[in-house]
């Protein structure tokens, strides 16, 4: 069977090169004599592959000396509850700008440690927009103001950030890292699940500006103090040793291409062609308001239930897989991860224009 294009909002696809070169070395990596799955995490040839990977990636988003860079375990999902037991213990207060399930997820692990203030949400149009900035509700005393800059379910994504004086922005980009170019030094936390544009799931990125781990209380479980993973390299326990060893093949790739900056060039391209088609159409609607359309999730729907089964139905036939829908939010969603190729894209356009022409 042929591989197909695979629209899957997460797990997501992967380069093929990279999975070509990580079955080339699945048996045995380099001289070692064994898989990356089997080394000792204080091998010396374990230590080479997290030394690179940590170097690659602060290359490609030019990460400061002043920040840490974590690989860390339990998905973005145990960050929501790590961000307010490691850095909500100034004031016991935190600002959440509510643009859909992963910061009302981020909202119930945060109110088990102080006070949540809701600085604005789309929730009254399903999350179709980014509320507008001059609308929000900031706390001045906010230990940190938290917001989700792409959305997965949705569709959604920022366009720039709000002024937040001294409160540092914590930033969820699980589904948008690497993907276009961002300023590491306009947050004070980005976190990342690995399993959209990274490698496969199971390890998770923190970056935090060094200065906050003074905010870290003396009594939290090790396993949950960002300053003891920070003091020990990421490797207080064993780390997602494959998972690492993935991401140091994903980053090669993008260096390799021309970095983030060309990476985004051809991101812009890929939605393009997808929006520019919703637009056009007279059967297909795009979910979300234009100006805070995702580069990385597309979602639409046709002109009935009945039509969206079966289109994710045809779609799979030819080849096009995973294009349902998150269940909250139904429709079509055609997540366009930096893996997916132009082609892919480009098959899935012509897809669409020929089930509209027999549906109609």
């Amino acid at each position: 069977m042929s591989r197909v294009y695979n629209f899957s909002a997460g797990p997501g696809a992967l380069p093929e090169m990279v999975l070509k070169k990580a079955a080339s070395e699945l048996f045995e990596y380099g001289n070692a004599g064994m898989s990356v799955m089997e080394m000792s995490h204080r091998s010396k040839e374990y230590i080479a592959i997290i030394t690179e990977t940590e170097e690659r990636l602060r290359r490609l988003m030019n990460i400061p000396d002043s920040y840490h860079l974590l690989f860390l375990q339990g998905g973005a999902s145990l960050q929501f509850a790590m961000i307010p037991m490691n850095l909500m213990t100034n004031n016991k207060k935190c600002d959440i700008i509510n643009t859909g399930a992963w910061t009302q997820k981020a909202v119930v692990e945060a109110k088990k440690f102080g006070k949540v203030n809701i600085a604005a949400s789309s929730e009254d149009r399903t999350f179709a927009y980014i509320p507008a900035f001059e609308r929000l509700a900031l706390d001045p005393d906010a230990d940190y103001v938290h917001l989700c800059y792409n959305n997965t379910i949705y569709g959604t994504k920022y366009t720039g950030l709000p002024g937040t004086g001294d409160v540092p922005i914590i930033a969820d980009m699980s589904s948008c890292i690497l993907s276009e170019q961002y300023n590491v030094k306009d947050y004070g936390l980005i976190f990342a699940g690995a399993q959209k544009n990274i490698g496969p799931a199971g390890l998770t990125i923190v970056i935090i500006r060094k200065d906050l781990m003074k905010r870290v209380p003396e009594n939290l479980p090790s396993m949950l103090d960002y300053r003891i993973h920070a003091e020990n390299g990421s490797m207080f326990n064993t780390p997602p040793t494959y998972g690492i060893y993935m991401a140091k093949l994903i980053f090669e790739w993008l260096e390799e291409l021309g970095g983030i900056v060309e990476m985004e060039k051809i991101n812009r391209h890929k939605a393009s062609l997808i929006y520019d088609f919703l637009d056009e159409s007279m059967m297909y609607r795009g979910n979300v308001d234009r100006e805070y359309r995702s580069l990385m999730n597309v979602t639409f729907t046709t002109s009935s239930p009945e039509l969206d089964a079966k289109f994710i139905k045809d779609a799979e036939k030819s080849g096009l897989v995973t294009l349902a829908g998150h269940k909250t939010a139904g429709g079509m969603r055609a997540s366009i991860y930096n893996a997916m190729p132009v082609e892919g894209v480009e098959k899935l356009v012509e897809f669409m224009k020929d089930f509209e022409v027999k549906n109609r």
